[in-house]
């Protein structure tokens, strides 16, 4: 069995699960924070959308530089709408799965690096890229917009496993 085979079910499983988790975002509270230093719920929810996008440069490019030297760093403008939001992570986890499925072995193996403003953060083999970098980075978030969903008492939906809200899968 190849990477990418190994990986695409649970890849689909999370992608599934953070979709379930974004439809629940309130598109009136987007500006929304629950602290002074905290992202707002639709920052946070726009990042959330687009780190599947993550999987296609990891597998199309050697590095990526954040804040390249002579140029602006990368800003993601906030979705302004669920549909928005959603019609984005749905774009983004199709190249996705796209770029996984098509990856060989070899590429999988091969060394992948971020940078900020030319100076390297890290370098890792595509495989971890993808266990660290985008599916953890990913879950973490998706955690973080649980808490949000919670304090805004909007309904937190059953991951793995039942959530308050929801008692079953």
């Amino acid at each position: 069995m190849s990477f990418s085979e190994m990986m695409l079910p649970e890849f689909d499983q999370e992608m599934a699960n953070t979709r379930k988790t974004l439809e629940r975002v309130p598109e009136d509270k987007l500006a929304w924070k629950p602290h002074v230093k905290s992202t707002s719920l639709g920052g946070l929810a726009t990042h959330l959308g687009n780190i599947p996008s993550w999987v296609k440069n990891t597998f199309e490019q050697d590095e990526l530089d954040i804040a390249p030297p002579g140029a602006p760093p990368f800003r993601l403008e906030e979705a302004k709408s669920r549909s928005e939001l959603l019609a984005a992570f749905d774009k983004n986890v199709a190249d996705a799965r796209a770029a996984l499925k098509s990856a060989s072995d070899e590429k999988w193996r091969e060394l992948w690096s971020l940078l900020h403003g030319g100076n390297k953060i890290f370098t890792m083999p595509r495989a971890a890229v993808m266990r660290s970098f985008v599916m953890n980075h990913l879950i973490h978030h998706r955690a973080q917009l649980g808490v949000y969903l919670r304090l805004l008492d909007v309904p937190v939906p059953s991951i793995y496993g039942p959530s308050a809200d929801e008692g079953g899968f």
